[in-house]
C-alpha cells in the first residue's frame, strides 16, 4: 500500500503545469523558448505573468497535496513517511514522465513539500528568497540562498532534532545545488543575466534568459 502512494506521489509531482498551460492556451513549448527549463521562471518569460503565476501555484500545489493529502490519504502522517512522499514528488517535477522527463527545477515543487512539513521555515525561506531576489535580482542565487537557509533554520533556529527532517533539509540544499550546476558556473564567470522587477513581474534585462 505504500507503495502505491509513492507511485501516486511521483505521477502527481510529475505533472508538466507550465508544458500543459504553454501548448493548451498559448500553443508554445516552454522548453523550446528561454532557458528550455518546464517551470514557473521561465513560463513568466517566455509566456507572460498570468500563466507564471498559475505555474507557480500549481508546482507548489502539486507537491503540497502529495505530501499531506496522501499521508492523509494513507493514515500516515510520519514525518518520514510525509518527506518520502515529498521527495518523490520532486522528483517526478524534475523528472516527468507524461514529457519525456524534461521537467523543471524543483524549487516550487519543495516550497510545497516544505511547506507541508514545516510551515514557519518555508515563510522564513520565501522571505530569504525575496529578500535576495530584491537585492541582487539573480533568481538562481535567491533560490540557492533560500535552500542554505532551510536546513539552518531546521537545525539552528527551530532546534529540531529529527534525523530525517535534518538529513531531508540538508539534501534539498544538495538538489538545488545539483540542479542549478550552470547557473552557479555563470555567477563565478560574471555571465549570470539579472532580472528586472516591474509590472510584468519578470522582465528580461537581454534577450538570452539566464535561467
Amino acid at each position: 500500500m505504500t507503495n502505491l502512494f509513492l507511485l501516486l506521489a511521483y505521477f502527481i509531482g510529475a505533472i508538466p503545469s507550465s508544458v500543459w498551460i504553454g501548448k493548451k492556451f498559448y500553443n508554445i513549448d516552454v522548453r523550446e523558448h528561454g532557458s528550455g527549463n518546464a517551470g514557473a521562471t521561465n513560463t513568466f518569460r517566455v509566456i507572460g505573468k498570468k500563466a507564471g503565476v498559475i505555474v507557480l501555484l500549481l508546482d507548489i500545489l502539486k507537491a503540497w497535496f502529495a505530501t499531506a493529502i496522501l499521508s492523509m490519504l494513507a493514515n500516515n502522517q510520519s514525518i518520514d513517511f510525509m518527506l518520502a512522499l515529498g521527495l518523490v514528488a520532486v522528483l517526478g517535477h524534475v523528472f516527468p514522465i507524461y514529457i519525456g522527463f524534461r521537467g523543471g527545477k524543483g524549487i516550487a515543487s519543495l516550497l510545497g513539500v516544505i511547506i507541508a512539513i514545516h510551515p514557519l521555515a518555508s515563510l522564513y525561506s520565501i522571505i530569504v528568497f525575496i529578500t535576495t531576489l530584491l537585492i541582487c535580482r539573480f533568481v538562481s542565487l535567491s533560490s540557492i540562498l533560500a535552500a542554505f537557509a532551510f536546513p539552518v533554520l531546521i537545525i539552528v533556529y527551530f532546534q529540531n532534532t529529527h534525523k530525517s527532517l535534518i538529513i531531508f533539509s540538508l539534501m534539498v540544499v544538495v538538489l538545488v545545488i545539483f540542479t542549478h550546476k550552470k547557473n552557479i558556473e555563470r555567477l563565478f564567470n560574471k555571465e549570470e543575466l539579472k532580472v528586472v522587477l516591474s509590472k510584468k513581474i519578470f522582465k528580461r534585462k537581454r534577450k538570452k534568459t539566464s535561467i
